[in-house]
């Protein structure tokens, strides 16, 4: 059986997809799990597995789920792996569709982990500011974002969010970010908003770090899924184009960046 992986003080392990695992403060959180091998899953096809499996990430101490909606953020692997952790946080809707012990948490509502870590949730949007909105008035689902505060550091993971006015509202309430996971890929799917992005371009992402005066950027959900059209390239351009490519984490998925 493989080992889970050795714990760093502060670091960063992008899995592959959303999936991302931060050590920091002696607790090891991961964000929107996908540990299915490529599937196709009709609308949305995975086209490459994780860089670590599952096992060696099984000893997490909480898992974020940004939504439990779409494949994409939570594949049938990653599902179990989401309900078997000690703690699964979410947003409301999908705490419903998830059961017994998801926790959901409303915009803004704070919850304590571990020792002396706190997880805030924080609004976002899966999708353009006039895009169509469901029964429940969010625009193509429920999404959260999720904020991390440790050790003197703050960590802000957006979720699949495509606007930029909800990350400048991140910044407004708790100041400068020093790391923050984007979801970047510019997922589109063409029966959605007429194939407008539902999450950051690399060229709002590259904005997106300047709102926040993130020192340290970390990019995730840009490769493995069929629906993405910005990837590694395109966030090292505008990176680049924006003068920023300094704050940039190019560390390859499955190793440790150490914030």
């Amino acid at each position: 059986m493989t080992e889970p992986l050795p714990r760093q003080a502060l670091g960063f392990l992008v899995v592959g997809g959303p999936t991302v695992a931060i050590d920091i403060a002696g607790v090891r959180l991961v964000i929107d799990p996908t540990f299915d091998p490529p599937t196709d899953f009709g609308a949305l096809r995975k086209i490459r597995g994780p860089a670590v499996d599952a096992q060696s990430l099984a000893d997490a101490d909480v898992v974020l789920v940004s939504h439990a909606d779409h494949a994409d953020n939570l594949d049938v692997a990653g599902r179990a792996f989401a309900l078997a952790a000690p703690r699964l946080l979410t947003n409301p809707g999908s705490a419903r569709r998830l059961g017994a012990g998801a926790e959901g948490l409303a915009p803004w509502e704070s919850t304590a982990v571990g020792d002396g870590a706190t997880v805030t949730a924080v609004p976002a949007q899966h999708g353009p500011a006039d895009g169509e909105t469901d029964a429940a008035g969010f625009v193509n689902c429920e999404v959260t974002g999720f904020v991390i505060q440790a050790a003197g550091s703050t960590i802000y993971c957006t979720g699949d969010n495509a606007s930029l006015e909800l990350i400048a509202r991140v910044r407004e309430r708790f100041g400068s970010i020093d790391h923050a996971v984007l979801n970047a890929g510019r997922a589109t799917v063409p029966a959605k908003f007429a194939g407008r992005p539902l999450s950051l371009s690399a060229e709002r992402a590259s904005a997106a770090a300047q709102v926040l005066g993130a020192r340290h950027v970390v990019v995730a959900h840009q490769t493995g899924w069929e629906h993405f059209t910005d990837g590694p390239g395109a966030t090292l351009r505008a990176f680049r184009d924006a003068g920023i490519l300094d704050r940039l984490d190019r560390t390859p998925e499955g190793e440790w960046s150490l914030g």
